[in-house]
């Protein structure tokens, strides 16, 4: 039998992340990861490709499960709940806990779809225009697409239907929003658009980024978690701390190697 995840928590961390292991099968992902989340900041995610970032994203919400043979060790704790407690529901995990990916993906509906599917599914009961109308505004798209909300969401830019893509995690009104290389594809003004969106966004909610892009990190988080593998072959935190400080005095060589351009 389910029960709900506690709602609306006090404590200082959404997230935290105690001793976690992930295996695809005998492979072993990630290894020993303590990472705590703070509510309402941006943790950047950082490292190599290759050493289990987008992995270690997957698991705050759940999304590995869908892969088979996946397992974990250790546990994620949300709002002090264990997410992987065998009474959690994994729906209402990543309805609370949205996802945004790297390649943009709106649906193939309208741009007003887009947003409302997600509410509608979910039971949303509320005035659907006023809600479609504050998750574009929310992702500052609002003033591009207000007068044509009934065409395909396909037929925007690329930095458009990303911040499309946001609006639509916001529907089902998450609390923690994840997103794996979210401006990857983007070109450089769109991309600070996204980083903009961001700072916004952190005023009512928690954001988990994972980014190669050093100078975005440095930007826009709050906090930087640093990943290398280990000796084990395994991914793993090696360091974690306030942006500034990762960025301009870390304290392990190999977290300075790779954020000067030095690293490999």
């Amino acid at each position: 039998m389910t029960q709900p995840i506690p709602q609306n928590g006090t404590s200082k961390f959404v997230l935290e992340a105690r001793s976690l292991g992930i295996y695809y099968g005998n492979f072993r992902a990630v290894i020993g990861v303590h990472l705590p989340v703070e509510r309402n900041k941006i943790t950047a995610i950082i490292g190599p490709s290759g050493c289990g970032k987008s992995t270690l994203l997957r698991a705050f919400n759940r999304m590995n499960e869908l892969f088979a043979g996946t397992r974990i060790e250790g546990e994620i704790n949300f709002e002090g709940q264990n997410l992987y407690d065998p009474s959690v529901d994994p729906v209402e995990v990543r309805y609370r806990i949205g996802m945004v990916f790297q390649k943009p993906n709106p649906f193939p509906k309208s741009i007003y779809e887009n947003i409302a599917w997600g509410a509608r599914i979910h039971g949303f009961k509320g005035n659907m225009d006023d809600l479609v109308e504050s998750c574009l505004r929310q992702s500052a798209l609002w003033d591009e697409v207000k007068d044509k909300l009934k065409q395909s969401g396909l037929a925007l830019s690329g930095g458009q239907q990303q911040r499309l893509c946001i609006a639509r995690a916001l529907a089902v009104q998450p609390e923690v929003i994840l997103m794996d290389e979210p401006a990857s594809a983007l070109d450089p003004i769109a991309t600070l658009k996204i980083e903009e969106l961001m700072q916004e966004l952190k005023k009512n909610y928690t954001i988990v980024i994972v980014t190669h892009n050093m100078q975005q990190a440095a930007r826009a988080s709050d906090y930087t978690a640093m990943m290398m593998i280990n000796d084990e072959r395994a991914g793993t935190v090696i360091e974690f701390d306030e942006t500034n400080r990762i960025f301009t005095n870390p304290k392990d060589k190999r977290t300075e190697d790779y954020v000067t351009g030095r690293f490999g």
